[in-house]
């Protein structure tokens, strides 16, 4: 393989570390840069040394937001008195969109003065929220396969990271029996994550309906994380619609994947009032509110018909059956049930995940994300992001 070739050459080309006249501060012991990070720096080298590679492990949308959204957004740019600091909690306009929203798509009723807080993308959320609520020692429920950034700040705020795991087997639900055994009288937050990313697993009102009384019976508090429900998913479900949820319950979403913004960052916070006014009172100590542009094209995007949406999914649709396709080539089995932006695919036993995904990287200028990054349980599997042009994804088809 020509891996080891490649990564002489990578580090050949690497500038040396300059020394600090100070220590890095002890929580950055615990964890890594993000996979990410580190994986498209090697990337964009391989790029520059003349390899072709096509990129299939991000989840970034390729294609632009709709039209209004630009349109909503150029006009704020070019009103002189729109480039102030904003309030901590977003227009109340913006509030409002995000609680019709909700309704219409949902059947959720959310009081916009004081159950929704805009944020600059979800994934600040989960620093804010983890910092609202965890103290040193607290313990935090993570799955496994799941999001590695939940772990990540739950160990840069020095709480421990407890993975649950997900199944296969179970249709990558939490099994109770086993939580059930576990001391959970430190436990303060539970992660959930459906749609579920990496597996496209969906989640059902009946699994819902047990994590609430789950989390009621323990007190723990559950946050699912939503941003992929509307990709392939005829069925959008959240957790605030199951009768008792905002007692114990509170959900980030995002407007990354559903109306290809993802580098806009726009996301919010959906509760009761006591845990969004808790989650502010990091928030407005981080940031100075979001720009007036980017709030006025969300409220362009949150209006929109559910014709983007069928738009969307049929160019999708179209990707993941070449995805399929090359899967099939790659003797790997997959779930043609699942939804979201990405294909989970179980390779053939005998080989590694890194193994696989190596060998695609050096010796077919393909990048897949392994699934090891996701947590223990994601050996033996492989993610395919749906972010690519059909044109790459048949390339890609010839190429393996």
């Amino acid at each position: 393989m020509q891996k080891e070739k490649y990564t002489t050459i990578l580090k050949e080309k690497s500038v040396q570390r300059r020394g600090m006249i100070i220590e890095k501060a002890n929580r950055l012991n615990t964890v890594k840069e993000y996979y990410f990070s580190t994986k498209l720096k090697e990337i964009r080298t391989l790029i520059r040394l003349g390899k072709p590679i096509i990129n299939l492990g991000i989840g970034s949308p390729d294609i632009a937001p709709p039209i209004k959204v630009i349109e909503a957004i150029s006009e704020a740019v070019l009103n002189e008195k729109n480039h102030s600091y904003q309030s901590y909690q977003g227009l109340p306009e913006f509030r409002i969109a995000i609680a019709k929203f909700y309704k219409t798509h949902y059947n959720v009723n959310l009081n916009s003065e004081t159950e929704i807080l805009p944020l600059m993308g979800s994934k600040e959320g989960i620093m804010h929220i983890s910092m609202a609520f965890l103290n040193e020692g607290d313990q935090v429920l993570i799955p496994n396969p799941g999001y590695m950034t939940y772990t990540s700040v739950t160990k840069l705020l020095k709480a421990k990271p407890i993975h649950y795991h997900l199944k296969q087997e179970n249709n990558w639900y939490p099994d109770f029996e086993t939580l059930e055994k576990l001391d959970l009288c430190k436990v303060k937050i539970m992660w959930l994550n459906y749609p579920n990313m990496p597996t496209g697993s969906v989640a059902t009102k009946t699994v819902f309906q047990r994590l609430i009384a789950f989390a009621k019976k323990h007190q723990i508090l559950l946050v699912n994380d939503n941003p992929y429900s509307f990709v392939l998913n005829q069925k959008p479900l959240s957790i605030l619609s199951i009768e008792g949820a905002k007692e114990v319950s509170i959900e980030l979403n995002s407007l990354s994947k559903t109306f290809n913004m993802a580098g806009w960052r726009v996301g919010m916070l959906l509760g009761n009032e006591t845990y969004i006014k808790t989650v502010l009172q990091v928030k407005s100590n981080m940031d100075s509110g979001m720009f007036y542009g980017i709030q006025k094209g969300a409220i362009a995007a949150l209006g929109i018909t559910n014709g983007w949406f069928d738009k969307m999914n049929a160019i999708y649709k179209t990707r993941r059956e070449i995805v399929w396709r090359i899967l099939d080539k790659l003797n790997c089995t997959y779930d043609k049930n699942a939804v979201g932006l990405f294909v989970w695919a179980k390779i053939p036993k005998g080989i590694k995940s890194e193994q696989l995904t190596d060998k695609l990287l050096y010796e077919k200028d393909v990048f897949i994300t392994p699934g090891t990054i996701f947590g223990t349980n994601g050996e033996g599997y492989i993610r395919v992001s749906l972010c690519a042009s059909e044109e790459k994804f048949k390339e890609v088809l010839e190429k393996i």
